[in-house]
């Protein structure tokens, strides 16, 4: 299977935050979008592993992609080594995306910025044709992504472009809302956490009002970028 995106996130949940409405947007435009998760998010405050499997495969039912994968690495202990390198490698290969989706640059989780460097990293070795990976004993041909755009999260990185998520934000909430361990829920006997907050759930609403106020639009999802973006034409251009 080929496909047009592929979202990468270093947890279950990562994507659904960072560019959840742009996913549900595209895809009902007729791409073709599928998620890996790097880690089962084992070390997360609430819920279990087994548990978020669940919410992230509820996750995906409701955004609507043609697949989602986990490559079970080492939640908190992400590293930049030719092992992890490799496995998305094989990944990148298999799903030839155009574009990747990759966590933010800079972030208070330290495996978020350690899954972007390494999420990078892996998109420009997977070109290389003398590093040779399979998959099921057949070797694999060598594809590198024409863009990689780094969604925000905890942060307020400032972006480099946003995408007009208008009409989908509610569809990105519920998606997010499926991984019913992790966030606000008032009737929850689990440890409070940061992002189990009523305000954090709410700034899902306001951050993306913020950014469709600063760009023209209604509702909007930030992203930077890593190499200068050309345009073809004006059309479709929105700006304050």
């Amino acid at each position: 299977m080929k496909c047009d995106i592929l979202a990468i996130g270093a947890h279950p949940d990562d994507v659904e935050l960072g560019c959840g409405g742009t996913i549900i947007k595209l895809i009902s435009e007729g791409k073709k979008i599928g998620i890996i998760d790097l880690t089962e998010g084992e070390l997360g405050t609430r819920g279990t592993a087994e548990t978020r499997a669940v919410e992230a495969k509820d996750a995906a039912v409701i955004l609507g992609i043609s697949l989602r994968e986990n490559l079970k690495l080492k939640d908190g202990f992400l590293n930049n080594s030719e092992e992890y390198q490799l496995k998305i490698v094989e990944k990148i290969r298999k799903y030839k995306p155009e574009i990747v989706l990759a966590n933010a640059i800079d972030d208070r989780h330290p495996d978020h910025a350690k899954a972007a460097k390494l999420i990078s990293d892996a998109c420009f070795l997977s070109g290389l044709k003398k590093i040779e990976t399979f998959d099921n004993d057949k070797l694999q041909d060598v594809w590198r992504p024409k863009h990689i755009f780094h969604y925000i999260q905890w942060k307020n990185i400032e972006p480099d472009f946003v995408m007009d998520i208008t009409g989908f934000l509610d569809k990105k909430i519920e998606a997010c809302l499926a991984y019913k361990t992790q966030f606000y829920n008032p009737e929850s006997n689990e440890p409070i956490t940061p992002i189990a907050t009523k305000d954090f759930l709410e700034s899902l609403t306001y951050r993306a009002q913020d950014l469709g106020r600063l760009s023209g639009v209604e509702y909007a999802e930030g992203f930077t970028t890593e190499k200068l973006i050309a345009i073809k034409n004006f059309e479709g251009i929105v700006c304050n």
